[in-house]
């Protein structure tokens, strides 16, 4: 492993196939027995070795067959096409579980069980997200077209709140639990309807979650 040290803060919008509140993060099997999702996220400060990531965006899409940890997925990852050739090269080092602590962030985790790397994307990445509110809009011109936004009362219909704590995770301490909704294009064509997604605040080190 690269002895690389690398910090990103920020925030994250993922959007999946599953029910609210996503089985996967209890550790048990997708609610429709595979999994699909989109992400995206906003690097407020960041750096990878000498490299700043500043105000950079990124995002993702991924499918696999069955539940995640069984493996045999695909993904396409997005780099914001205004990152410099130096700053490109950290964020897929860093997307793809480079110079990172085996299990120490869901990016390594998640390489580990993607068979087809698909080339990535440069683009545009219109993102917006408000991790206390519940919202995000996610636009990659030709790639993604998503939205999240919070879980509505059926009675009521007045917003939900949930959250989740991972004190032990590899992605996010606590994050918001919402609703998404995305289409997808490419190599990885899909429609995700109304079903899990949720929103958090980042900071992630090659040694994992900053708790």
């Amino acid at each position: 492993m690269s002895s690389v040290r690398w910090t990103i803060k920020g925030r994250e919008f993922i959007h999946c196939n599953c029910a609210y509140g996503c089985p996967c993060q209890f550790n048990a099997l997708p609610t429709h027995g595979n999994c699909c999702a989109v992400g995206g996220i906003e690097i407020e400060t960041g750096h990878h070795g000498e490299t700043r990531l500043d105000g950079l965006r990124c995002g993702l899409i991924a499918a696999w067959p069955g539940a995640i940890h069984e493996g045999k997925g695909a993904v396409v990852p997005i780099v914001d096409i205004r990152a410099t050739p130096a700053q490109r090269e950290s964020l897929l080092r860093i997307m793809s579980g480079q110079d990172t602590e085996p299990g120490a962030t869901f990016f390594q985790v998640f390489a580990t069980t993607f068979e087809t790397f698909h080339d990535p994307v440069f683009a545009e990445i219109d993102f917006d997200v408000d991790v206390s509110a519940r919202t995000a809009r996610l636009n990659v011109p030709g790639w993604i077209e998503a939205r999240g936004e919070p879980i509505l009362n059926p009675v009521t219909g007045s917003p939900h709140q949930a959250r989740i704590n991972l004190p032990q995770g590899f992605e996010y301490d606590i994050c918001e639990v919402g609703r998404g909704w995305a289409d997808t294009k490419g190599p990885l064509a899909l429609s995700i309807p109304d079903s899990h997604a949720h929103f958090a605040s980042m900071h992630l080190t090659e040694s994992g979650v900053v708790h």
